[in-house]
């Protein structure tokens, strides 16, 4: 079958894999109809190549129909309509029965003291062939795979997978309500995508930050006020100017480790991704940094009192963070990997209405089939022509 695989630092090509088969009683095999690139995939484009061989498959965000299923499978049946969380999760271990399904105990990688495995996303979480192919082996499919009834198109259930519970944590993590503000910072798709969650849910203001121009029409088009970093010397003090001085309620760093803002970090982070694998790894388990602009503004920005949700990934294990700053604001932070099975149900009877109330349908800003993913992978990375999100078509 045809496969999106990692060959080195930002090369990316399609080619001929074997096809996936059952290897345990409670997998299944899925055709896949469509798949995304997510902005999690940018960080294996460049920054993770030490924890990636040549032949590796990318892709986590991806839906399709079951074409094979193992004899413990008795939720599926070929030609069954899924969507497929990212993260691999059992759902009966200690864990999951406590919805914390990207710590699944099932499939945690605690040789490299990580979490669930996840689809398509290196040696540190399970190694596991992803989703940007034909067809994908798909473990504990009793449990993680969403069964969709539905024929609506397949954009409306795809960002089930990943941005849209994603999004949605973020916001239920910042735990504010009809009478609260919160900023997002990134708008991104997983940024996008947490604007209009928020709104849905009754969040009385939501204001919204980035550098793009699209980006910020699009989530001011939503009804969200925006701030354009190019416009203001200091993000944080004009988020406190919009608040009374006070600051908003919660901020959202949808942003992570891709942050502007920071070029000796931004070195140094392409400097050990180009290492030797071993030294490389060595480099960012231990001494690794991350673009911490948009953490610290977020930091700065929010209010004595208020709440940081954080679903924008970091990486490093020596970043800079503002200890004092957070003990003497008594902040909540929130963050972490996304429990998608935790959202999915609410997530899909909210989605799968007449009304396309989230506009999923019209998230995509480039669909084209898989072939072309090399080239989408460098137009999205670069934010060019106006691209905002992915959809592939094997």
């Amino acid at each position: 079958m045809r496969a999106l695989t990692w060959h080195g630092i930002e090369d990316v090509r399609v080619t001929e894999v074997p096809d996936p088969v059952i290897e345990q009683t409670t997998d299944a095999v899925v055709r896949v109809t469509s798949t995304a690139i997510c902005g999690s995939d940018l960080h294996l484009y460049g920054v993770l190549a030490p924890y990636l061989q040549p032949g590796d498959v990318l892709g986590h965000e991806f839906m399709g129909i079951v074409e094979q299923v193992g004899s413990d499978v008795a939720t599926l049946q070929p030609g069954d309509r899924v969507v497929v969380p990212f993260n691999i999760s059992c759902g009966r271990c200690w864990m999951c029965h406590r919805g914390l399904f990207a710590q699944c105990e099932t499939t945690q990688n605690v040789a490299q003291g990580k979490g669930a495995s996840l689809f398509g996303y290196t040696s540190l979480y399970g190694s596991v062939p992803g989703g940007q192919a034909e067809r994908v082996r798909v473990p504990h499919a009793d449990f993680g795979p969403i069964l969709l009834a539905s024929d609506l198109p397949d954009e409306r259930f795809l960002y089930l997978s990943d941005i849209l519970p994603t999004a949605w944590q973020a916001v239920d993590y910042a735990d504010v309500n009809g009478n609260d503000t919160l900023v997002v910072l990134g708008l991104g798709p997983v940024g996008q995508l947490a604007v209009r969650s928020a709104l849905h849910r009754g969040v009385g203001r939501v204001i919204a930050v980035d550098l793009v121009d699209d980006r910020l029409a699009l989530a001011r088009s939503w009804g969200a006020e925006v701030v354009d970093v190019r416009d203001v010397d200091e993000v944080a003090d004009a988020l406190k100017d919009l608040t009374d001085g006070r600051g908003p309620d919660a901020v959202i760093d949808a942003v992570g480790m891709e942050a502007h803002g920071n070029p000796l970090s931004e070195k140094v982070i392409a400097g050990a991704s180009r290492l030797p694998k071993p030294v490389a790894r060595a480099a960012i388990e231990r001494v690794g940094i991350d673009r911490l602009s948009a953490l610290h503004t977020a930091v700065a920005a929010v209010r004595r009192g208020g709440t940081l949700s954080i679903s924008g990934v970091y990486g490093g294990m020596a970043d800079p963070m503002p200890m004092m700053d957070l003990f003497d604001k008594g902040l909540t932070v929130r963050m972490g990997q996304c429990h998608v099975r935790r959202w999915s149900d609410d997530l899909l009877d909210l989605v799968g209405g007449a009304d396309d109330v989230l506009g999923l349908e019209s998230l995509a800003t480039h669909r084209a089939p898989l072939e072309a993913a090399p080239e989408l992978y460098r137009t999205f990375q670069e934010k060019s022509d106006g691209c905002l999100k992915v959809v592939l078509k094997p």
